[in-house]
């Protein structure tokens, strides 16, 4: 009896795991673009993808996290080595991602719609700066890559600096408490 319990078991377990697949997302292929903006301007860099996967039930998105190592953030749009390198600098601290507390941000899906025209809706929790919220937005699957945009507001993660959510009479130096991720995700 025993061994036809452990059969079944084997089986249901089996065929579970071809239903369900969990597929590492491939980092090096895998993009995170930021652009920031401001009054008169804008800012615009990368973020690397340090780990993830995606859970795929018939084809269907069902799970998954990814880890962004905040680490890494550069900048793309400010020629000057000396002034690209001041404000990466910036950003890794306190008042804006805090990463040597804080090196990694991670999001995790809740949920998923189905694919309709290779166009989903998408649900998780964002993490940045131990602070957790809910977010939605579209994602697009083009073979075995995704791509999203995400608008994510800042003051949410409290990331404070030039925010008109903390801060009054900045005038002219407020930055956009909402900053934008495009995202292509990689199998």
């Amino acid at each position: 009896m025993k061994t036809i319990q452990l059969l079944a078991l084997l089986l249901i377990a089996g065929t579970v795991s071809l239903v369900a697949q969990k597929k590492d997302i491939n980092t090096a292929k895998s993009e995170l673009a930021w652009t920031g903006n401001k009054i008169g301007g804008s800012h615009n860099g990368a973020i690397k993808i340090k780990s993830g996967h995606v859970v795929l039930k018939n084809g269907e998105i069902t799970g998954g996290t990814i880890v962004i190592d905040m680490n890494s953030i550069t900048n793309a749009d400010i020629k000057s080595e000396e002034y690209s390198k001041k404000l990466v600098d910036h950003l890794k601290l306190e008042d804006f991602f805090g990463v040597e507390k804080f090196p990694t941000a991670t999001f995790t899906v809740k949920s998923a719609g189905k694919f309709k025209n290779g166009k989903a809706t998408l649900s998780g929790v964002l993490m940045i700066k131990g602070k957790s919220a809910n977010i939605t937005f579209d994602i697009t699957k083009k073979g075995e890559a995704y791509e999203a945009q995400l608008k994510v507001d800042r003051s949410v993660y409290d990331v404070r600096y030039g925010s008109k959510s903390f801060f009054d009479n900045l005038g002219d130096k407020v930055i956009d408490d909402i900053f934008v991720l495009d995202i292509k995700i990689v199998l």
